[in-house]
């Protein structure tokens, strides 16, 4: 078990320009983590590769193992060219990964926000085919340098944990897996423990976030809450702090023999790099008592 941070965690700091994806890789290991997960929101290195060579080489000197890359993809698009260029991108971004010496990947499946009638299980299916040969062209053409992707429970429409089991069921390649975030499943009003229960058995990454939860009858007023699918109320929390039960989730965890990398996300209100540390701390300890 490995505990580190994506980048997206410290994004307030990244857009405050009071960091950059190299300062961040030094925090990491600074402050007790042993992996990053590249989240390139802030700064790009799919175009850059003088700073992607950095990044590696900055990693490479303190100690910090490239765990993942985690990108937006949507795989469903309007005509036969738009699909194919959206495929053509993505397979940018693998070889960015080739040459980075990084051997996981998250990409998204479909737009991360749609409608609501674009979450329904009609349109789902309807999409399903779509989706499937997506992942199936990124998984083929990134078997061919050792890498693994993934679906990760993420995006209203591929969100609950039977839809990541039926796109991942489809796709049918053995470099095809689930990253496995613990939160995102109350996006979609799964409960975190069902989500995690049914979908560890095909995880490859674990994502471990907090929520606050209120229901859609109790308005919480202001701060950075948003809705889920079905109108109940969720906010970023520091890992441990919020109402996910965490330390069920790391029994589940732990005792399933799950011993791979393990990233901590913060998205709450606290300050980006307090939040990020407290959460990797309580995670690490979490661990230790379980």
């Amino acid at each position: 078990m490995k505990i580190g941070l994506s980048t997206y965690s410290l994004l307030t700091a990244i857009r405050a320009g009071e960091m950059d994806v190299l300062d961040v890789v030094q925090w990491i290991a600074d402050n007790g983590g042993v992996h990053m997960e590249i989240v390139p929101y802030g700064f790009t290195l799919v175009d850059n590769y003088e700073l992607a060579d950095a990044v590696r080489d900055k990693a490479k000197a303190v100690g910090i193992e490239l765990s993942n890359y985690s990108m937006p993809t949507n795989f469903i698009q309007e005509t036969e060219e738009a699909f194919e260029a959206e495929v053509a991108r993505v397979k940018t971004h693998v070889d960015l990964l080739n040459r980075m010496g990084i051997k996981h990947m998250r990409h998204d499946v479909s737009a991360f926000t749609v409608p609501v009638e674009q979450t329904t299980i009609e349109y789902f299916e309807n999409n399903l085919e779509i989706m499937v040969e997506g992942s199936r062209q990124i998984a083929d053409y990134a078997a061919q340098f050792g890498i693994t992707t993934t679906i990760e429970n993420h995006g209203w429409l591929v969100q609950a944990s039977d839809r990541v089991q039926r796109v991942l069921q489809a796709v049918n390649r053995p470099n095809f897996k689930t990253t496995l975030d613990i939160g995102n499943f109350m996006c979609v009003d799964e409960h975190s423990l069902v989500g995690v229960k049914k979908n560890l058995p095909y995880a490859s990454l674990v994502h471990f976030k907090d929520f606050y939860f209120r229901p859609y009858y109790q308005e919480p007023g202001g701060g950075k809450w948003f809705k889920t699918v079905h109108g109940n109320f969720l906010r970023g929390a520091i890992v441990g702090q919020g109402d996910i039960p965490i330390r069920e989730v790391v029994k589940l965890v732990k005792e399933s023999g799950y011993d791979g990398y393990i990233t901590v996300e913060f998205e709450g209100m606290e300050d980006c790099r307090e939040g990020s540390k407290i959460g990797m701390d309580n995670l690490r300890r979490f661990w230790e008592e379980a």
